[in-house]
């Protein structure tokens, strides 16, 4: 085991720092008195070509430049700071590209995108046309494999390991690494351990870097954490037993004693029973911001063969004093004044979806005792705070688990809860056999709240709710909701929930048009559309939050406008009763036009035996980059002048049309 003594924390003296629009209007570091090392380095061999001593040097600006970077533009910032004097020692130890790292989630990636080329494009991080939020493969040969979702690092490296050592010429000559870079957080997804149980039975040559703050975007949760927890406390207890070692000779009654009682309280106190009973080997754990340390165990495990797992703790923060004390708040973050933190946020003129469901949430439990509330790790960003702290008891976090989260909620409705899944829908994806199997399929009472539906935005293709409508609506015994305001969601949600078998509730991110909220909890008829305008010769089915940008061209266009307000089951009476006193259809959604909402208006029309011209506008069969919301849905083409040049050019004779339907 290697150990080593906690150091004290170090800060950035913010106060020294530029302003960073003094600094980041420039597209490149030509002030290189104030960062000497880190300008000089434009791939990682030119870090591997400095002695060891210089490193620490060179740890100290890139934290720097991290913390006035992100200032500059916002983005993910807490956990790179955690993984900076991590990240240049991987890239000192091991030859990248090379040899293969492999980040998990992709949070803790800004100090491996800036020692790796991108260092003056930092600061168009997530915007259009800027760098990726998260390692891609498209983007540089040394983000080897593309990542969005957590705790797929130990898959994919073990992957990458088992070809290299099986295909004919893929390891000629000095077999090269293959390093997994997990956080805790992540660790606690079944397929982490998944992998790990695979790679111990095959014994690749394969490293896992376990880095340990104790965080994932909030709190970690279950009894993994609580036996991290121990390890972090190992460290007073590691310390006094070095010392102890030193003092006892080693042949000695006492010193064999001494060495049978350590392997013993090994097993107690840190998991390393738990990681080389998986066929790891385990190393640590020994802090992560000690670079002399880090060397030396990377070093030292790189020689060893088969699997092995190097426990690093760190600090989510670290070297940013506000990040430290706060750190689910500076686990992202938009621009700011590094020298005076977060401005406090004054709240938005409306509420945001989110905050509609939280407060639903909140009412509906008060209304009804069988309310459970189920969250997969995201409890701040699905809105379930005030929840969490009003209802403990009815409130689960599962942690980055979300296969269990849904079967879980299974397993509630069997004995009579009511449950209510808070899950984005992006995270709903990797929990579809669960959907399917434990709860559709048994017609258990399961309400999905599905946030950050549709176009999300910055975050890129890896997050966007492109998909839900199209995997969730070929489900049987599936109610599918799409609200068009604040006040529809709220309706929806009480709907969803006061039906008997599964529901969904899809909303987007951020705020809507600003409807009144009724403190009710009142309930929609189920399946029945709203008919928003009264045109002719075009029907335009709107779904969802495309209701506003609708009927704006509803009302350029002297189209009629519905609301379509379900999914599934769709109000087919109001579809056939338009269709034949229309001459053409238009539906819009922001999902996934394969296999979408407009899909459904076209099998009913088939099924009715009705024939008529349908524009189907939604979302493209790609995947769409990163940037704004407005930005990703004009790309799509699902803005305002996108819709109305479709429905345009698709139709040139609207004239014509609406003559004939008056």
């Amino acid at each position: 085991m290697i150990v080593c003594r906690p150091q004290a924390t170090r800060h950035v003296h913010i106060g020294a720092l530029a302003p960073p629009w003094l600094w980041f209007n420039n597209t490149r570091m030509n002030e290189l008195t104030r960062y000497p090392l880190l300008a000089n380095i434009e791939s990682p061999a030119d870090l591997r070509r400095l002695p060891d001593d210089q490193l620490p040097g060179v740890a100290d600006e890139l934290r720097r430049y991290l913390i006035e970077a992100v200032a500059s533009s916002g983005g993910h910032f807490g956990a790179g700071l955690g993984v900076v004097e991590l990240t240049v020692a991987l890239h000192r130890v091991f030859d990248t590209p090379t040899d293969r790292l492999v980040w998990d989630v992709g949070h803790q990636c800004y100090p491996h995108k800036i020692l790796t080329g991108r260092r003056d494009r930092i600061t168009t991080i997530k915007k259009k046309d800027g760098l990726a939020p998260f390692p891609s493969r498209e983007e540089s040969e040394y983000d080897t494999f593309g990542v969005g979702h957590s705790s797929t690092s130990i898959s994919a490296a073990l992957g990458m390991a088992i070809a290299a050592q099986r295909l004919p010429g893929k390891d000629v000559g000095e077999p090269r690494k293959f390093v997994a870079i997990i956080g805790d957080g992540a660790m606690t997804a079944g397929m982490a351990f998944e992998a790990l149980n695979h790679g111990g039975g095959i014994e690749p040559n394969m490293l896992v870097v376990f880095n340990d703050n104790g965080m994932s975007i909030s709190e970690n949760v279950g009894a993994l954490t609580k036996m991290m927890a121990r390890a972090m406390a190992s460290r007073t207890l590691n310390s006094w037993r070095e010392r102890a070692k030193r003092a006892i000779p080693k042949q000695s009654f006492l010193g064999r004693w001494f060495k049978r009682w350590e392997e013993h309280a090994k097993g107690m106190f840190v998991p390393s029973t738990l990681f080389e009973e998986l066929g790891f080997h385990y190393t640590g754990p020994i802090d992560g911001h000690d670079l002399p340390q880090l060397l030396h165990a990377l070093r030292t495990v790189k020689e060893l063969p088969g699997p092995q797992l190097l426990h690093v703790i760190t600090t989510k923060g670290k070297g940013y004093a506000p990040a430290e004390q706060a750190q689910i708040e500076y686990h992202a973050v938009g621009p700011f004044d590094p020298q005076a933190g977060l401005a406090k946020k004054s709240g938005p003129a409306k509420p945001t979806y989110t905050d509609v469901f939280s407060d639903w949430l909140c009412d509906q439990a008060a209304a009804d005792p069988r309310l459970l509330g189920i969250t997969p790790a995201m409890r701040e960003g699905s809105g379930l705070v005030r929840f969490s702290k009003e209802y403990p008891q009815r409130y689960f976090d599962v942690a980055i688990a979300e296969q269990h989260a849904v079967t879980l909620a299974a397993g509630m409705a069997c004995e009579g809860a009511k449950p209510v899944v808070a899950i984005y829908s992006t995270f709903l994806q990797r929990a579809y056999d669960q959907a399917i199997h434990d709860v559709a399929l048994q017609n258990l009472d399961v309400t999905f709240a599905i946030d950050r539906a549709g176009v999300v935005g910055p975050d890129g293709a890896t997050h966007a709710g492109s998909f839900d409508l199209s995997f969730l609506r070929c489900l049987p015994n599936m109610l599918i909701m799409a609200p068009a305001d604040e006040n529809e969601c709220r309706m929806m949600l009480s709907t969803g929930f006061q039906h008997q078998g599964p529901a969904a509730v899809r909303y987007p991110r951020g705020t809507g048009p600003g409807a009144v909220l009724r403190p009710e909890l009142d309930t929609l008829p189920i399946g029945k559309a709203e008919l928003r305008r009264r045109g002719h010769g075009l029907a335009i089915l709107s779904f969802g939050a495309m209701l506003a940008p609708a009927a704006t061209i509803a009302a350029e266009l002297d189209a009629t406008l519905v609301n379509m307000r379900f999914v599934k089951p769709l109000d087919e009476s109001m579809i056939v009763e338009l269709a034949r006193s229309h001459a053409a259809f238009v539906t819009l959604e922001d999902n996934a036009v394969a296999g979408g909402a407009g899909s459904g208006v076209a099998e009913c029309l088939a099924a009715h035996g009705i024939t008529l011209p349908i524009l189907h506008l939604g979302l493209p069969d790609v995947y769409l980059d990163h940037g704004s919301r407005e930005e990703v849905l004009s790309m799509a083409g699902l803005d305002l002048p996108g819709i109305r040049n479709a429905i345009r050019a698709r139709f040139p004779q609207l004239g014509a049309l609406n003559q004939a339907s008056a």
